[in-house]
């Protein structure tokens, strides 16, 4: 039992802390700064809808006003089998030259929508976008600089829950999320980030792969195909989007089980990511794979030190009651004081394992969760 223990700890440990500071170590000490330049190359922005008649005017309006030449752009739109009013909104915009638009009339899956789109676009490189998410205007401008350097085949812009006017949440998810993009932005100073922001990244189009139509994460199967053909995935803090800071409980539970359960996908569809042909396999197991095993590590490490009698196990066994108890008490707690902001941590920490535990659950039933908004 204490093998268990202590191989559970170790394994936990290593996932949220050991990972960042061996990350942290080779950022210093053997760094790969991108040579920024200025570039302004012809571009095809790519978006991909499916029933977002709310949010998809501004989104449009948006793009067509950003801070990049309008002669070296081109906006590229799939309509998924929406049923609102998307299809209307974006009849709209048919007359503009800039904006190419395909209406399906069936749901065939955001790959397949990708895949459709990928074979329409004109330009050297692609910028790959979502609806809700509120991008600032000179954040293509920074992406496209990135490129300037040869190297660079994906270039992925930082998502920040909050708006431009109060800043990041720092709280809950918004506390995990800043967190994870500490991780990407040491990944991306010292070599390649595994994975991409999904609502704002760009990759040269000679590198783009057809991707599998039932593919649940584009914007970690697009980089590592990149990372494949040996260009490097960088991130640029500099391209800032934003994002709602809460979509609620439940939506957001529902949102990390299928991010969860498309890394239990493409261990299925893509096996060679986790063998000598990813040559980021030690980051991807480390980043993305570890965190589907930490659930079960928590578990073992609390199922055993029920049945080790020294102290320090007593010890161990109080400390991970007190902690989930305290995110069971995260989900009622709405103070800002800061116990109820460590009690909020614990309660996110805790969903997102959850979270864990049904997208295992989804790949042995063979459940896949349905792409919406």
């Amino acid at each position: 039992m204490r093998v268990v223990f202590w191989v559970s700890v170790a394994l936990v440990g290593y996932t949220y802390i050991g990972y960042a500071a061996w990350l942290s170590i080779r950022s210093r000490f053997r760094p790969r700064p991108v040579r920024l330049a200025a570039h302004t190359p012809f571009i095809s922005v790519v978006l991909i809808v499916r029933n977002e008649a709310a949010v998809l005017e501004d989104k449009l309006h948006a793009l067509l006003t950003m801070d990049y030449p309008d002669e070296r752009v081109e906006i590229v739109v799939v309509s998924d089998g929406s049923l609102d009013g998307t299809n209307e909104i974006l009849s709209r915009f048919a007359s503009n030259a800039r904006v190419h638009i395909t209406v399906n009339r069936e749901h065939l899956g955001k790959a397949s929508g990708l895949n459709a789109a990928i074979d329409a676009v004109s330009g050297e490189f692609v910028v790959f976008t979502d609806a809700r998410q509120k991008m600032a205007k000179d954040a293509v401008l920074h992406l496209m600089e990135n490129f300037a350097d040869p190297d660079v085949g994906c270039a992925s812009g930082e998502l920040s829950l909050g708006d431009p006017v109060s800043g990041e949440m720092l709280k809950g998810m918004g506390l995990y999320w800043r967190v994870e993009k500490s991780i990407r932005e040491m990944e991306s100073r010292s070599g390649s980030v595994v994975g991409a922001t999904g609502a704002l990244y760009a990759v040269r189009r000679s590198l783009l792969v057809p991707l599998p139509p039932e593919t649940i994460l584009d914007d970690v199967l697009i980089p590592m195909q990149v990372v494949r053909q040996g260009a490097r995935v960088v991130l640029d803090p500099r391209a800032r989007i934003w994002d709602t800071p809460d979509l609620g409980t439940r939506r957001e539970f529902s949102r990390k089980v299928r991010t969860l359960s498309g890394i239990y996908q493409l261990l299925k569809l893509e096996p060679w990511l986790w063998g000598d042909a990813n040559p980021l396999r030690f980051e991807f197991i480390s980043h993305k794979l570890l965190r589907l095993v930490v659930p079960f590590a928590l578990c073992a490490a609390l199922f055993s030190s029920f049945f080790l009698p020294a102290l320090i196990y007593r010890i161990a066994l109080t400390l991970q009651l007190l902690f989930y108890a305290l995110g069971a008490w995260g989900t009622l707690a709405k103070n800002r004081n800061p116990a109820g902001r460590i009690a909020d941590a614990a309660r996110t920490f805790v969903l997102l394992n959850l979270a864990a535990v049904v997208a295992f659950a989804n790949f042995i039933v063979g459940r896949k969760p349905a792409w919406s908004r």
